[in-house]
């Protein structure tokens, strides 16, 4: 009787693996496709809005290292990046303005495209010390600004104008704390980013390395400020 049921219960599975296994795999390669439209979604950029709005920069005006007066104004027509970072950090500042420079050595002799790196140490950060802190990472491109002026409209602008987090805490090494985020403005001064996979804008790129992401912020924004340059 025993010989029986195994020979059963073998048919029973070599039917069920007749009839079901086909429409596994026919759902998992629909899945494939869908996810592969899913991450198609990802390449498009997206608006960042606040109550339903596009959300723009605010209007800012500040002195660059060569003590000009750069404002919203200058990056009008401009696909450029946005960040918050000190001189003396001895942290996170430092890999950000390296991949900073990945980008500025890529696009920072077009005139369509620009940098603003905004300290949020102004007490230190003087004009003169922003001069010798771009000669020192050998910043040769003229549309990269370091930008200086009065901390609390610094401030305003970091915390509520992009919504990426600084503040002086001297607990921490280099007495401020801050996100190492980069933001991608369009030429009309609107925030833009790609979508996660969920439809979901990013809003921000990392400006650090983040050893768990196969494709580092890094490349991403790369790739969006190429797709933002060929917009018409």
């Amino acid at each position: 009787m025993k010989k029986y049921s195994y020979i059963g219960i073998s048919f029973i599975v070599l039917i069920f693996g007749i009839i079901v296994f086909p429409k596994i795999m026919d759902r998992i390669e629909n899945q494939s496709i869908n996810d592969t439209k899913r991450l198609s979604l990802s390449d498009e950029l997206s608006f960042i809005k606040l109550n339903g709005e596009k959300r723009k920069v605010e209007n800012f005006l500040f002195l660059n290292q060569d003590s000009l007066l750069i404002g919203n104004e200058d990056f009008k027509g401009k696909v450029y990046v946005a960040e918050f970072f000190f001189t003396r950090c001895p942290s996170i500042c430092i890999e950000m303005n390296k991949n900073m420079k990945i980008l500025d050595d890529i696009f920072g002799e077009r005139e369509d495209f620009g940098i603003a790196s905004f300290t949020i140490d102004p007490d230190n950060d003087t004009p003169t010390t922003l001069k010798k802190y771009a000669e020192l990472i050998d910043v040769k491109s003229k549309n990269w600004h370091f930008l200086t002026g009065d901390k609390k409209d610094i401030y305003e602008l970091s915390n509520k104008g992009f919504n990426i987090f600084s503040s002086i805490n001297e607990a921490v090494d280099g007495g401020f704390e801050h996100q190492g985020f980069f933001a991608l403005i369009d030429q009309n001064g609107y925030i833009r980013s790609r979508s996660n996979e969920y439809g979901t804008p990013i809003v921000y790129y990392s400006g650090i390395t983040n050893e768990n992401e196969n494709v580092q912020g890094i490349q991403m924004i790369k790739e969006d400020i190429e797709k933002l340059l060929n917009e018409k």
